[in-house]
């Protein structure tokens, strides 16, 4: 990888580190706001869900923006909204208003979600391409660590439910913002971008800067026919999907994946697992601690998932993630609804459980749904249906953040949690009934196999 092409890999990937950081760092937060605000769980879960709210309209039309004014200007709004997002959560006086500015900080995720992957892959020479994606995805878990990490961090010297604690460890976004909003001053705009809008000569330009040598006739060709591609791409509309059946068949398993990949529970983990595990008996700073071991078993899961996909088929792979995470709910629920708060093992119990279960699900579920959605779409309408898929992803993504706290007040951890045991059942049947195999198909093969069924 030459020296440019890294630095620009490095600029942006630290949008994907604010994905992380942002949607992980309300986990150990919440303790210090309820003491702030004085809110109950119904404010927790408006607090906790604005990020989702926003982030559904930053992934909806930040595509069509990206594609209409470029992926740079994209990525400088998106670190500005990061910025201003974040400078705002933490000088926020009153709840409301710190939610107002984390659907802001929303705009800026959904934004990153689905600009910063496009650019990277657009930057890169093909031989790259796949492991410098994978390391924007490595990104986002490790920001979520990291997240985790500077909130013990931050409790272990103030009292996790002092009030004001949280402003500390909502603070510590505001440097990699800045850095990424700095750093797009060293990153050109997208080779294949330019080639689309007929801009030859700074096409060129960027080529030979990214990758530091004179290009072949083979690469200037691949980047402009992938550009005629994205221009095909772009002309598909919603009707071209709604009134297109086999088209339409599609989008249902593109969308039944998003879904799929929220109902398993894995956000409750990661947006409440300092409250699940204080519920647990791990009290004070130790269950600030103790969560740093959800975090890392993110991070595991998706290196595992990078290691074996290429030789485990798709469907085998997500059959046996859903499996794995019925299982370890199944053990969640029973634990916290029949053990007594008595019975020390049982934090353990409950803390095992969720480790292992957020690997599993990070591994064969998240990283599993996502690339069903790059490989499934017909080129035509590709560019639409990701919009619409990854707006219904971001959407449920917000209900269970927004309706998590109100069940488990009202039945209980336990009960609650069964409801994404029996979900993830129906998940699994599905799956097995409806998911075709995509491994080592080309995407026409893939297309034509749809379109002729």
């Amino acid at each position: 990888m030459t020296g440019p092409m890294r630095l620009a890999a490095m600029v942006l990937t630290v949008g994907g580190l604010l994905f992380g950081y942002d949607t992980g760092v309300i986990n150990g937060a919440l303790p210090s706001m309820a003491a702030d605000f004085s809110v109950d769980e119904k404010y927790e879960g408006f607090v906790t869900s604005a990020l989702q709210f926003g982030a559904v309209f930053g992934a909806v039309f930040g595509g069509r923006f990206s594609d209409r004014h470029g992926r740079h200007r994209t990525v400088v709004l998106v670190a500005a909204l990061f910025t201003v997002g974040a400078v705002g959560s933490v000088l926020a006086p009153y709840w409301w208003v710190l939610s107002l500015f984390r659907v802001v900080l929303g705009l800026a995720v959904g934004g990153a979600s689905v600009t910063v992957p496009v650019y990277l892959a657009e930057l890169a020479p093909t031989h790259l391409r796949g492991r410098i994606i994978s390391q924007n995805e490595f990104m986002v878990v490790f920001g979520q660590l990291l997240a985790f990490a500077f909130n013990a961090g931050i409790a272990g010297v103030a009292d996790a439910e002092q009030a004001s604690t949280w402003r500390w460890m909502l603070a510590i976004c505001i440097l990699p913002a800045i850095v990424l909003w700095a750093g797009m001053t060293v990153v050109p705009e997208s080779p294949r971008w330019l080639a689309r809008g007929g801009r030859i000569d700074e096409m060129l330009e960027v080529l030979r800067k990214v990758r530091e040598h004179t290009f072949t006739s083979d690469e200037l060709g691949e980047v402009r026919e992938l550009a005629e591609r994205d221009e095909q791409a772009a002309q598909g509309t919603v009707s071209d999907v709604v009134r297109t059946p086999w088209i339409r068949r599609i989008l249902v398993i593109g969308i039944g994946m998003a879904i799929i990949n929220q109902i398993s529970g894995i956000n409750v983990v990661q947006y409440y697992g300092v409250t699940i595990l204080s519920d647990a008996g791990f009290t004070g700073n130790t269950a600030f601690v103790v969560n740093l071991l959800i975090g890392l078993a993110g991070v595991v899961g998706v290196g595992v998932a990078l290691a074996i996909m290429t030789r485990v088929r798709r469907k085998l792979m997500l059959s046996t993630g859903l499996t794995g995470t019925i299982v370890m709910l199944s053990v969640l629920a029973a634990t916290s609804e029949f053990m007594s708060d008595d019975v020390v093992a049982k934090r353990w119990i409950v803390l095992v459980s969720i480790v292992v279960f957020v690997g599993i699900s990070q591994c064969a579920i998240g990283t599993m749904t996502w690339l069903y959605m790059s490989e499934i779409f017909p080129l035509t309408v590709r560019g639409v249906a990701m919009g619409i898929s990854t707006g219904v992803q971001w959407a449920v993504n917000f209900l269970v953040a927004l309706f998590f706290p109100l069940l488990s007040a009202a039945w209980g951890f336990g009960m609650t949690i069964t409801v994404f045991v029996i979900l993830q059942i129906l998940a699994l049947a599905w799956v097995r009934l409806k998911v075709p195999e995509t491994k080592d198909k080309s995407l026409e093969r893939i297309e034509r196999e749809f379109r002729d069924a």
